[in-house]
């Protein structure tokens, strides 16, 4: 009898899947962690003879154990080694799927109770016919919808008809029967615990996979509009501006409807089989790390991803991953110019919402915006926005933007029960897709507005090869313990609609800080961004093959032996696979000579390496500031050095989102002096340090070090000549920063630096903010700069780093710049 229903369970098995394609995730021993010598049972949260079909025939590709095969124990045998959670209970044609302690969970229980050495690994499966949300506007859809409360036999047909093609399986980390039952002696206690177990696991699964449940999207504006908060913002804008409230009210509504997302799961698949075929079409493939720390924290929070924006190409590839990887897609804050015809409805279909640029003065609309983000932070959707504002031209981490963590912070601190956790991620190109565009941007071209013209011109780079791209996901900090460390005490506080404490700009800036610092954190190097740092350090942005090939290797072997972070990612293969790889890729030029192949970069593309060259500077940092002192000098007391870099690192942590505390950063330092003493770039003796003999293969590395961080240097020097020939009380911070800006463009022309940030004029008011900060300038109450002893000494220390030729030659154009200025006033 056994042998006729196997032979129609494997018949039906292979029927289905003529039809059902499924997409499943951690159908592998090893990542589970299963151990092959104990006995495994799968757990199915619905019973269904189509749910039993697809565990097993996943079962089998994989080579896991099968979920069919008897299961023996001490002194019974199952039938099967799989059991469900749910049972049909009920009359006939009334039965529903009900939380039951099955008779095969109760046998499993007792088991291990009277066998002390017996522990079965239970391995819960999550299937999805389909990933749709509950709710939708099709009344068919919702009939056929995977609601996980499956009616009858016709509906389930259909739903497999309808979405079997899009079928998700997740198969989770085992969870060990001798733990639950070791932990208490009472069985119907081992029964229920066991039973609430799996019960949370699979709606913690059901949130991270599918997403809370969506309210139709007229009841979500109308909800906003009847909030207290817009109801007083409509009260004030009608008093305000003498019109009546219900015109006030339809404004908000207008407003309301603009925000809003309309995500459609359909829309979301569609993208997802066009979007693969573009990546396949104009990359190489997206290496995608650190995902599972991603899925834990989407189990149990409302998620907020806070990826680096280096391309429009980034929204949707962070959603593609998400979705391809079983996380419901986020709702991704998206400019207004983005809402053009045609592309508007379908990125609002695929999770988008839309923000205005500016919010001044206009409450109504800020009331609204900031109800809507509230209502999706309390209803536990993940929520995507970008930190630094807009796209970074450089490559660098833009300064971060505080309104919308503002936001996002208000939110929490109205409802703080559905816990808010942080994901940050970075997306790293070895190619940019706005390459060209940003170059035009850094040369002063005026930035041009996105339409659906330049959307269709762009379709031409699908014939170009773009690389690999690389989605590392950052370590996931929860908004609570950044709360706590700000203020320990928030929670005792009572806050209204719009929480505004004394704290909350200090508590911002700290989370701004760590938001950018965990996206640097977990940066890839990739052989583009590699071999542009080591030719960007030569004089003339050329150095033979052999030798670049050497250098690569040399500075990741500096990274592997002294990585960054944990996050970080490193590439694979040699430095001459990733020199011939840049080459292919059209970033360098090969010269063929006699005594070696010579590896250059001509016109834009030096400007352009520079970009990538950025992505990784923060990796290079403190060993490159350790290097920059033996330009001017061939020994140095090693205190002394440990104490000039940790004065320097202040304001290069400012500017580059550098991860340690200027307290704590001192060990840091010595660290990467073992290493590079440990690699014989440099020399010890006692508390003294010497550089490499020059001419070396290690003194030309130190060298190509030092140049990666000499440029900002040179900027700080800059903004230092310019305050002091001005002397104390006689330029304001502005006309330092406009100065300073120019200064910086004129060297850059005279002396051909290939680096368009070198005259950023957000890094020198950054640098001008950080002398403030550390209490190096103050600024009086017109509103000029002073300065004391401390300032001619950081000039002093800078001709130990910088060579007398460069440094009077800042000197000497900021005497020549100085008479064109209109004087400070």
């Amino acid at each position: 009898m056994l042998g006729i229903t196997s032979f129609f369970f494997n018949l039906l098995r292979k029927i289905l899947f003529l039809w059902v394609r499924t997409d499943v995730i951690g159908n592998d021993a090893k990542q589970l962690g299963l151990d092959p010598e104990k006995p495994v049972v799968y757990v199915l949260q619905h019973s269904s003879l189509s749910s039993r079909l697809v565990l097993e025939q996943e079962c089998r590709l994989a080579g896991l154990p099968s979920s069919q095969a008897p299961l023996t124990l001490r002194d019974a045998v199952l039938s099967r080694s799989h059991f469900f959670l749910y049972e049909k209970r009920g009359q006939m044609f009334r039965r529903r799927h009900t939380p039951t302690i099955t008779e095969r969970l109760k046998q499993l229980v007792s088991a291990a109770q009277k066998d002390p050495g017996l522990d079965v690994q239970i391995v819960p499966v999550s299937l999805f016919w389909g990933r749709t949300p509950e709710k939708e506007r099709s009344l068919f859809k919702l009939m056929l919808a995977d609601t996980w409360s499956i009616a009858g036999r016709l509906r389930q047909f259909l739903t497999i008809v309808i979405h079997g093609r899009n079928t998700f399986i997740q198969f989770s980390k085992p969870i060990s029967l001798r733990y639950i039952v070791d932990d208490t002696q009472d069985p119907q206690r081992a029964n229920r615990k066991l039973a609430r177990l799996l019960r949370v696991h699979f709606r913690r699964m059901r949130q991270a996979v599918v997403g809370p449940d969506l309210s139709h999207r007229r009841t979500l504006v109308s909800t906003l509009i009847r909030s207290p908060s817009v109801k007083d913002a409509i009260r004030e804008t009608a008093k305000k501006e003498n019109i009546s409230p219900h015109k006030a009210k339809e404004r908000a509504r207008k407003y309301a409807d603009e925000i809003a997302s309309n995500v459609s799961i359909a829309a979301v698949r569609f993208l997802d089989i066009i979007l693969t075929w573009v990546w396949n079409k104009i990359y190489n493939g997206v290496t995608i790390n650190n995902i599972d720390a991603v899925k834990e924290a989407a189990k149990s929070s409302a998620v907020v991803y806070v990826p680096c924006h280096r391309s429009h190409i980034d929204y949707l590839l962070l959603s593609y991953v998400l979705y391809r990887n079983g996380l419901m897609v986020p709702h991704i804050a998206a400019g207004i110019n983005l809402n053009m015809p045609v592309v508007g409805p379908i990125l609002r279909r695929g999770g988008a919402f839309f923000m205005r640029r500016s919010f001044k003065n206009n409450k109504l609309y800020t009331a609204v915006f900031n109800e809507y983000m509230h209502s999706m932070f309390t209803r536990g959707h993940p929520v995507e926005y970008f930190v630094e504002g807009g796209r970074s031209r450089t490559g660098r981490t833009l300064q971060p933007k505080a309104g919308m963590l503002m936001m996002t912070v208000r939110s929490y601190l109205r409802n703080y029960k559905k816990p808010i956790t942080f994901v940050p991620v970075y997306i790293g190109y070895e190619k940019i897709l706005e390459a060209r565009s940003y170059l035009g941007e850094l040369r002063g071209k005026k930035k041009k507005d996105e339409n659906i013209f330049g959307l269709f011109k762009s379709l031409r780079n699908l014939r170009n090869s773009f690389g690999r791209v690389s989605v590392n996901f950052g370590e996931p900090f929860a908004l609570s313990d950044v709360l706590d460390k700000v203020q320990p005490h928030w929670r005792d506080q009572a806050y209204d609609q719009e929480p505004r404490p004394k704290w909350m700009p200090h508590m911002i800036d700290e989370l701004a800080e760590m938001v950018a610092t965990r996206i640097n954190n977990a940066a890839a190097l990739n052989p583009i961004n590699i071999v542009a740092t080591l030719l960007l350090a030569t004089p003339k942005q050329a150095m033979d093959q052999k030798m670049l090939a050497d250098h690569c290797d040399a500075v990741v072997s500096l990274l592997r032996m002294h990585p960054y972070s944990n996050e970080m990612s490193f590439p694979e293969g040699c430095g001459a696979d990733w020199v011939k790889y840049t080459e292919s890729m059209g970033l360098a030029l090969r010269q063929h000579q006699k005594l070696g192949d010579i590896i250059s970069l001509e016109g834009s593309s030096a400007i352009l390496l520079t970009y990538y060259r950025n992505n990784i500077l923060h990796f290079l940092a403190l060993p490159a500031l350790v290097a920059s002192l033996f330009q001017n000098n061939s020994t140095m007391d090693r205190t002394k050095l440990v104490w000039l870099v940790s004065s320097i690192y202040p304001y290069i942590k400012s500017e580059l989102f550098l991860r340690w505390h200027k307290d704590d950063v001192d060990p840091e330092i010595e660290r990467w002096i073992e290493t590079l003493c440990e690699s014989n770039l440099l020399l010890k003796d006692k508390d003294n340090l010497y550089r490499p003999m020059a001419g070396s293969r290690e003194f030309v590395l130190l060298n190509a070090l030092a140049k990666t961080i000499i440029p900002t240097l040179e900027r700080y020097y800059i903004a230092i000549a310019i305050l002091r020939r001005h002397g104390k009380g006689a330029i304001t911070a502005n006309a330092l920063e406009e100065q300073s800006t120019s200064m910086a463009e004129r060297m850059s022309i005279l002396y051909g630096l290939n680096a368009p940030e070198f005259f950023d004029k957000a890094l020198f008011r950054n640098f001008i903010n950080n002398l403030k900060s550390n209490e190096i300038i103050q600024v009086d109450e017109e509103g000029h700069i002073i300065y004391d002893e401390d300032l001619d000494n950081i000039a002093e220390d800078a001709r130990l780093v910088l060579n007398a030729e460069l440094r009077q030659s800042i000197l000497q154009v900021a005497i020549e710049t100085q008479p064109t200025q209109a004087p400070a006033a």
